[in-house]
């Protein structure tokens, strides 16, 4: 599995505290079967022209020094879109050496013109990958193929697919209508994971969305080749506590 969205560098953001709290989360996606994971520390596009990727460099090699050899690390950011016509094409922006630019909107309203803006970041020559469509108030089915449409690719959260509230329902309509590219785990120092909801995937039979969604998208948009459509996955009734049990760790 490849793991393109987390707050794993010690003590930038609201992530990890600490590169022994990394490392023991390294070590959990390790025994899991993660084999790479991007770092991606906040940061706003209003100031992605003073981005500490220098200090950034620095605190990964530490962070490798106590970290297991597997997973690889690299670097990223998660870019939040607070001001529209940012220039986001400088490469220490992008996740490691690719043109993908994983970028979020304000979690309580999407800008209006949210899909104009990712249009214009498609043209200027990267491809934003929208962070957890999911979670954003009034985020629909249609905001998202209006998103996709324009060349921009969508990663869920690996764990929101559990639960009856509006965040799980959008997140499996998502799924359902074949509108997600991959999954990633966001985590901050905590107990997420790829691994419940790729092992819940692939006890429903959609071991083939498993591995686009886990490992052959994720790969794609770091090498900057095209990705294979996810078919759309419904999963079967009862599923639903299966994957909760699986995230709860009560196998």
């Amino acid at each position: 599995m490849i793991d393109v969205h987390s707050h794993l560098l010690p003590g930038v953001d609201d992530g990890s505290r600490s590169a022994e709290a990394s490392a023991q989360v390294l070590r959990r996606f390790k025994d899991a079967g993660v084999e790479l994971v991007v770092c991606t520390p906040h940061l706003l596009a209003s100031r992605a022209a003073d981005a500490p990727m220098d200090r950034h460099r620095e605190i990964l090699v530490d962070l490798r020094l106590h970290a297991p050899d597997t997973p690889a690390l690299l670097l990223g950011w998660e870019i939040m879109l607070d001001v529209m016509g940012a220039d986001l094409t400088h490469p220490h922006l992008a996740l490691g050496s690719s043109r993908t630019v994983l970028v979020e909107f304000p979690r309580m309203g999407i800008p209006l013109r949210a899909t104009q803006e990712l249009e214009r970041l498609v043209n200027s020559g990267i491809r934003p990958l929208v962070a957890h469509p999911e979670r954003y108030f009034g985020c629909s089915v249609r905001h998202v193929k209006e998103w996709r449409s324009v060349g921009a690719a969508i990663q869920c959260e690996a764990v929101s697919f559990a639960g009856t509230a509006r965040v799980p329902r959008l997140a499996r309509a998502l799924l359902a209508e074949g509108l997600v590219d991959c999954l990633a785990s966001d985590n901050h120092g905590d107990s997420r994971s790829l691994a419940a909801p790729r092992r819940w995937l692939d006890e429903i039979g959609e071991a083939d969305a498993a591995m686009l969604l886990t490992r052959a998208n994720p790969l794609a948009l770091l090498e900057d080749r095209g990705m294979t459509p996810v078919p759309p996955v419904i999963p079967p009734r009862g599923a639903l506590e299966r994957l909760r049990n699986l995230i709860l760790g009560r196998d």
